[in-house]
């Protein structure tokens, strides 16, 4: 060989991804045989860490331990009434009828001070107080951080749901559990790391929930409906009826190569990728994804401890879920919208969800993968402490309170949160957080820390820049983390 021969071209010098992949004779069918030599413990350590090079999803380390390992996001739509649920205020009984803002100066807002219409007791060896509409959720107090003092800008629907998924709300960008699956991959290469459920249709805004935004298309939430019982309904045309799986492992890697030379001829690749990793993704679901939504391999007494109900069979798919490996399972209960009859609205909604929810806290506990999952409950926003005195709200049938995002709540259990423990306070009525406030951003870096991650350094670049899930702000919320 010549010296002019063996002299590196420029061009090799600036290989895509795409081109490295497209050169060394590798495709999308490696990266099954990664995730398959993995998953027969064929591989080193050393080369489990490098197929992340293959693989997007590939399982990688937090740069420190980190106490939790996987995340069941409960997303409560609507904004639920923390004044109703974990955070009693008997001020407002107290001052029943009587303007708000007349008694507390601070509080500009118009309303009289409306008491909850549900008792609230202390439960557990912590003695931390909780409404009667969660008598089962109750019995594990003990386990939970209710964080008392959250605050979000906007209490709008829109915005409250971006703000809490993605924590901007005026640009589009990734969703936490998009930021997640980057960090740390997901342990199931036949599943995706991030499913979101819903037994109601899609949310308010849809994707733009579970975005994945300027990151790798493998990144993004993948829906799953769960209002169906049959695992076929439930992930429909998932198995090809006329295709083996040989054939389409054949097909995918000519398409493979037919979008290497599409991409060859363009500058964005970004789409690209997600379409080949969504085919991808799509095959080797055909081997897992019906087996996990089906609930009725579960023995009798679990599926009647979760219950028979939409939210009872959703959650026990969560937990199944979380015991194959996927990272990031959001599951979503939307009605809590409640503008009037609160009293029935609130009730109505704890009660198709209190059940289900200890059920998988016990299940989860019973399965020593509680301390690995992190459990994070809560909505966009919270409620006022008044009644809701908008003139086109029917209040025929009960009162009910208004948008509120100066101060609500949320819990989390699990995953390395303190148990037993409320951080933070809103005023004597509950309208703002007043003590150890918590914004959305050191909610979110709190829920990095804990999965070994500095959220200031968990970053991708895009245009030219380096972002993160929180932004230009945040700050762990030590006092949670056990």
């Amino acid at each position: 060989m010549d010296k002019k021969q063996h002299q590196l071209r420029l061009e090799d010098r600036f290989l895509t991804r795409r081109d490295f992949l497209s050169r060394c004779g590798m495709g999308v069918g490696a990266l099954g045989l990664v995730s398959l030599m993995d998953a027969a413990g064929l591989l080193t350590s050393t080369a489990r860490a490098d197929s992340s090079l293959l693989s997007p999803l590939a399982p990688k380390l937090p740069p420190f331990p980190g106490k939790a390992k996987q995340i069941i996001h409960l997303f409560m739509a609507g904004g639920p009434s923390h004044v109703d649920t974990f955070d009693p205020k008997p001020a407002l009984a107290k001052y029943a009828g009587k303007a708000i803002k007349d008694i507390d100066k601070t509080i500009t807002r118009p309303g009289a001070a409306f008491p909850s219409p549900f008792k609230f007791a202390p439960h557990g060896k912590s003695g931390i107080e909780i409404s009667e509409v969660f008598p089962h959720l109750a019995e594990h107090v003990d386990e939970m951080t209710i964080i008392r003092s959250m605050r979000t800008p906007i209490p709008s629907h829109e915005i409250g749901m971006l703000m809490m998924n993605t924590g901007e709300a005026r640009f589009v960008r990734p969703s936490m559990g998009s930021w997640v699956t980057y960090g740390l991959g997901t342990e199931n290469q036949n599943l995706p790391g991030f499913i979101v459920l819903s037994a109601q249709g899609q949310p308010l805004l849809g994707d733009q929930n579970w975005q994945s935004a300027f990151l790798p298309g493998a990144y993004q939430g993948t829906f799953v409906e769960t209002r169906k019982t049959s695992p076929d309904k439930i992930i429909e045309y998932i198995r090809s009826g006329t295709t083996s799986l040989q054939e389409q492992r054949r097909q995918l890697d000519l398409l493979e190569k037919l979008e290497q030379e599409h991409a060859k001829k363009r500058a964005e690749e970004g789409p690209l990728e997600s379409r080949i990793q969504s085919f991808e993704t799509a095959f080797r679901m055909q081997m897992e994804a019906t087996d996990a939504v089906d609930v009725s391999k579960e023995p009798a007494a679990i599926r009647a401890m979760y219950g028979d109900t939409p939210q009872g069979r959703q959650l026990l798919i969560a937990r199944r879920l979380i015991e194959r490996g996927v990272r990031f399972v959001q599951a979503w209960h939307s009605g809590w919208d409640h503008h009037s009859q609160i009293e029935s609205g609130v009730r109505n909604m704890a009660t198709g969800c209190d059940q289900a929810i200890a059920a998988l806290m016990t299940d989860l506990k019973q399965r020593g993968l509680l301390d690995q999952t992190l459990i994070l409950w809560g909505g966009e926003f919270g409620r006022t402490p008044m009644s809701d005195i908008n003139q086109n709200i029917d209040i025929t049938k009960g009162r009910g309170r208004d948008h509120n995002g100066a101060g609500f709540s949320v819990w989390l259990a699990g995953g390395g949160v303190k148990g037993g423990y409320v951080h933070g306070a809103t005023d004597q009525f509950g309208y703002a957080a007043i003590e150890n406030k918590v914004e959305i951003a050191d909610l979110h870096a709190s829920i990095l820390q804990l999965l070994g991650f500095d959220h200031k350094k968990l970053s991708y670049r895009s245009a030219g820049r380096d972002f993160r899930l929180t932004g230009v702000d945040g700050n762990v919320v030590k006092e949670i983390l056990a």
